[in-house]
């Protein structure tokens, strides 16, 4: 588990080991402030989904041991959803507070990209052991569902953002889809005394 802990660090940093090797060798693209925003968006995304098949993966499989990765890659998606957040109010708006009001007003895909970060802010504010003994385990597991609105919210944020070819936003939404739902499913058949217990 430790060399898998590893691993898996290392190549959640990897995406941003990628984007400074670009940024050094001045490859990002024609727009590199794009390039880096829609980079970290998409990483922050994917790794919320990463997060979400890690209770569902470890229930089909019976490897308990798995849910010891979640709360690394839900900080990582913290973590990229925060440099995406920070380019965008620092490299593209320059933290102009009255142009940050209109473009929400303008684009609405903003507004739920806003609510999809500050939906994880609790969530990595409270990921650790002692926040889970002063809410109790029951609370600190119903606050934690916040996951599903992140995930529901960043994935309209894409699908909002994509003006033309709709694939990769709508590939993400079967994907989380498909996620929440094995997650409820599998929290049913958890709460139904006639079903068999689940390993893990």
């Amino acid at each position: 588990m430790r060399l898998l802990k590893a691993a898996v660090f290392v190549l959640c940093l990897a995406p941003l080991a990628w984007l400074l090797w670009l940024g050094f060798r001045q490859d990002l693209g024609a727009n590199p402030i794009e390039h880096v925003t829609h980079a970290t968006g998409l990483w922050a995304l994917r790794l919320l989904a990463a997060t979400l098949a890690v209770t569902p993966l470890r229930k089909l499989t019976g490897l308990s041991q798995l849910i010891r990765l979640r709360r690394m890659l839900g900080l990582f998606a913290f973590f990229y959803g925060c440099l995406h957040l920070l380019t965008y109010l620092w490299l593209d708006q320059f933290f102009d507070a009255a142009e940050i009001a209109r473009d929400i007003v303008k684009r609405p895909f903003i507004t739920a990209g806003f609510a999809a970060f500050a939906a994880m802010v609790p969530l990595a504010v409270t990921s650790t052991a002692g926040w889970i003994r002063r809410l109790g385990g029951r609370r600190w597991q119903l606050l934690h569902r916040l996951v599903y609105l992140s995930a529901a919210a960043a994935v309209v944020h894409f699908f909002w953002l994509v003006k033309s070819d709709l694939r990769r936003p709508l590939a993400y939404a079967v994907l989380v889809a498909l996620l929440l739902g094995l997650r409820v499913l599998l929290r049913k058949r958890r709460a139904s005394p006639a079903a068999p217990s689940v390993a893990g």
